[in-house]
């Protein structure tokens, strides 16, 4: 009569069968070479290449003896991959976050605790998360993430427990027509989003109440043509003009007080201008989605440098989106179409020693 069991001799069987395996049978997955491109730059600069992750499986690569038993008894475990990644975060914990609007959800790696989690309320009658676009966090780590179909703004604490939408309006429609970039700025109070359908950029506080507005449909000074991600450059806030292809900056009140082109190198093609973000010399880099390269410009716009190129190899790029800079100035982009972050890295001017007394 069957046995809910394994005998001694079917686990026998099992153990010799694991320990038969290649050393990565029960982790094996394809990769993208770690290599790409490295850039010497102006004044001792440099910029490298450090590699890419695609899925789960990358945070938790290794399995233990006994897991290895289980995968034979079971079957080996299905890992979550990226399917389009758009935006991407690194908050103070080091964790790595990503929206990803071809899962309908949100990716969390913690590559130094070797630890994954999702979130998603896709099935979720009231407040389901449909289309995540870009994602920011705050000083304690909540993250709070763009829906560009819902209209709303969800909040989710450091653990990833949802705490509620911001924009849930009567009927469960959203307040937002189409929310995209967004800024937090914790010290100050306040909320920045963009909505691109509206032209304009919203200012809430941290409880998601609408203080007011700026921006309306235009290509003059201080207006917009589908504004899309916005970023927090110390008492400035930068907005990217999509469709106007510039960077417009305003003062924290919202009054309009500079801008540059983004066309760059591109200037005999089209340009789709993406995420934005600036690193410890200020300089401010900009994904161009359809050149397939990252720009980065000096304060006053003037174009110093970009990486990347069409193609699939290290360092190439199809269709870039969310960028961010941490505080390290370790560069993480969203390769959409490739279906991964890339991880670069600037070093800038060499700090030089402080001066000892004698």
């Amino acid at each position: 009569m069957p046995s809910g069991r394994l005998s001694g001799r079917s686990l026998g069987i099992i153990l010799a069968c694991v320990l038969a395996l290649p050393a990565n049978a029960a982790s094996k997955k394809t990769t993208l070479p770690q290599t790409g491109p490295e850039l010497e730059l102006e004044g001792g600069r440099k910029l490298t290449y450090e590699g890419s992750f695609s899925s789960e499986h990358e945070v938790q690569n290794k399995r233990s003896f006994w897991k290895k038993v289980l995968d034979v008894v079971v079957g080996a475990p299905e890992y979550r991959s990226l399917v389009r990644p758009y935006s991407v975060a690194r908050d103070s914990r080091g964790r790595v976050i990503v929206t990803d609007p071809g899962a309908a959800g949100v990716h969390i790696f913690d590559f130094a605790e070797k630890k994954y989690k999702f979130l998603s309320r896709w099935d979720k009658e009231k407040d389901p998360l449909r289309t995540p676009q870009c994602v920011a966090v705050d000083a304690q780590d909540n993250i709070y993430v763009t829906d560009s179909v819902a209209g709303k703004i969800f909040v989710f604490d450091s653990n990833g427990k949802y705490r509620r939408a911001i924009g849930s309006i009567k009927g469960g429609e959203g307040y937002f027509k189409r929310p995209t970039g967004i800024a937090v700025d914790s010290a100050g109070d306040r909320i920045y989003v963009t909505d691109t359908l509206r032209d304009r950029v919203f200012t809430l506080d941290m409880q998601g109440n609408i203080l007011g507005s700026f921006g309306k449909r235009g290509d003059n000074p201080g207006e917009f043509n589908l504004p899309t991600e916005v970023l927090l450059l110390g008492d400035r806030i930068a907005v990217v003009d999509a469709l106007n292809v510039r960077v417009e900056f305003f003062d924290r009140a919202g009054t309009y007080l500079s801008a540059f082109s983004i066309v760059g190198e591109n200037r005999a093609g089209l340009s789709r201008p993406k995420g934005i973000s600036f690193d410890s010399e200020g300089h401010i880099y900009v994904a161009d989605g359809s050149a397939n390269v990252v720009q980065v410009f000096d304060e006053e716009g003037q174009l110093l440098y970009s990486f990347g190129e069409h193609g699939t190899a290290g360092g190439d790029f199809q269709l870039p989106s969310g960028i961010f800079i941490d505080h390290e100035d370790r560069i993480f982009v969203a390769d959409s179409y490739n279906r991964r972050i890339q991880i670069f890295h600037y070093y800038g001017l060499p700090r030089q020693a402080e001066l000892r007394k004698p």
